[in-house]
């Protein structure tokens, strides 16, 4: 069975900036190691790793909003570099923007059931793909999306 992670995008103030800096980390794994992915690394290591890697996501919460996903590639445990244990999510660096959804801060990462994942922005009625998020957050609010 599916399931998804989610998590605070800190340093981040839009879908674009992810986007780039994805981008960014994905032509350095490529030059460095030969493949093309991007990462996020983290204190904590999920238990569930079957459930993420049988097509699961992390998905972004950006300004007090969910608005991204990245399908998930690998979930490998590390050492950092001062002895301690992390975990590295290896993500396709395609950034699928999703239809907003309000989401409260919260520390690290949780995971986040299928059915309560927000449907992409390509799933949604035609046009909604080109309005800025900002509308199509309001739109959703008034429940017109």
């Amino acid at each position: 069975m599916t399931l998804h992670l989610i998590k605070l995008c800190v340093g981040c103030e839009s879908v674009e900036s992810l986007t780039e800096s994805q981008r960014r980390q994905a032509a350095r794994a490529e030059r460095e190691l030969g493949r093309r992915f991007a990462w996020h690394t983290t204190r904590m290591v999920p238990k569930r790793m079957d459930e993420l890697l049988d097509g699961g996501s992390l998905y972004w919460v950006i300004k007090g909003q969910v608005r991204a996903r990245e399908r998930l590639l690998d979930v490998r445990e590390i050492v950092d570099e001062e002895g301690r244990r992390a975990c590295v999510l290896e993500l396709d660096p395609e950034v699928v923007r999703v239809q907003p959804r309000n989401h409260r801060p919260f520390q690290g990462w949780r995971y986040l059931q299928p059915e309560k994942a927000p449907p992409d922005l390509a799933d949604a009625p035609e046009g909604v793909e080109e309005m800025p998020d900002w509308m199509v957050a309001e739109l959703k609010e008034l429940g017109l999306l």
